[in-house]
């Protein structure tokens, strides 16, 4: 069984008459990229600011690398980096000032060579002597990144670190991590886009402080209530709305050109959908049933709730070798 590097047990905290992160039972394996996902006020920041020490829970404990993060956070703090989902560093100073001044809160002796190395493995190198107020997003994302591991920390929190960037800035961050991860650091981070969350070793499913599902992602695809029929044809928008009320259908989206229904029985609900788009003077083109995306569960789950026997348990870690590669995904 995989060393822990960060253990939950009934974590909570509450702000006034507001219950952030409820009773959350979590074990992340050390080398591990767990990726928890859920809505704005979900509790996604809540439990990475619990689990860097940064707030105190109102009941429960944790540990991370086996030290709780109450009664031993200072012992904590050269062992963890933390990515905030703010831009937190120093617009009037340069990448390198940026970067010693993180190395000097870190205590870090001789940091100038790991300094190069960070620059090099975040392609900053060209960029040091430019003022982070002057960054593009992007590099202010990487410059961030770097500053979080200065002092070499055995694992790495980041809060929606790619959010705000455009798509090829993700792609570039996805392979830092990518790069990261084959190191042995351990993962975790928040994030609102599905597509990233494919790419973590497992996933936690989040909505209202509670922690409803944690797995691999294609075990968690294994959650999903009924199947989903992509469907193609003229006035897709007028399709849409034949379907959102129509029996049978649970949840439709709009993607473009096409929408994708969740049935519950796709051989009996596909003749119903082609008879009432027909009766509404609309021709399918084309549909197929496709495989579930984190989406579809994630809604499934929320709307409908834990399947029967109760709520669903994180998956156990035991005989898993979380290290290595990223799975999935697009960019």
């Amino acid at each position: 069984m995989a060393a822990l590097a960060v253990e939950t047990r009934g974590l909570s905290r509450s702000f006034e008459t507001v219950e952030a992160v409820r009773s959350l039972d979590l074990s992340i394996a050390e080398g591990e990229m767990f990726g928890l996902v859920g809505p704005d006020g979900a509790g996604k920041t809540t439990i990475l600011r619990l689990l860097c020490g940064l707030l105190a829970p109102s009941s429960g404990r944790a540990a991370v690398l086996g030290r709780d993060v109450v009664k031993e956070a200072e012992a904590l703090k050269s062992r963890i980096g933390y990515f905030s989902q703010k831009f937190s560093l120093y617009g009037d100073l340069t990448v390198d000032e940026n970067i010693e001044f993180f190395a000097e809160i870190h205590r870090v002796p001789g940091f100038k060579p790991r300094r190069e190395e960070l620059l090099a493995f975040t392609r900053l190198t060209p960029f040091r002597g430019r003022l982070a107020e002057r960054l593009s997003g992007g590099m202010k994302q990487k410059l961030a990144l770097a500053c979080a591991l200065i002092h070499t920390p055995r694992i790495i929190f980041l809060d929606e670190p790619t959010t705000g960037v455009d798509a090829v800035s993700r792609r570039d961050f996805w392979k830092i991590l990518s790069g990261l991860l084959r190191t042995g650091i351990t993962i975790v981070m928040t994030t609102p886009y599905m597509d990233e969350a494919e790419r973590c070793t497992r996933v936690g499913l989040l909505a209202g402080g509670r922690l409803l599902a944690a797995d691999t992602p294609q075990a968690l695809k294994g959650l999903m209530r009924g199947a989903v029929v992509e469907i193609i044809c003229p006035e897709i928008r007028r399709a849409f709305a034949v379907l959102k009320d129509l029996p049978g259908v649970t949840e439709v989206q709009l993607f473009g050109d096409r929408l994708n229904a969740v049935v519950g029985d796709p051989d009996r609900e596909i003749p119903r959908i082609e008879s009432a788009l027909a009766a509404a003077g609309i021709t399918v083109a084309q549909r197929r049933v496709l495989a579930p995306s984190l989406e579809n569960v994630f809604i499934s789950v929320t709307k409908e709730g834990p399947p029967p026997g109760g709520e669903i348990q994180p998956s156990s870690l035991e005989g898993r070798s979380p290290q290595g590669t990223i799975t999935g995904g697009r960019s």
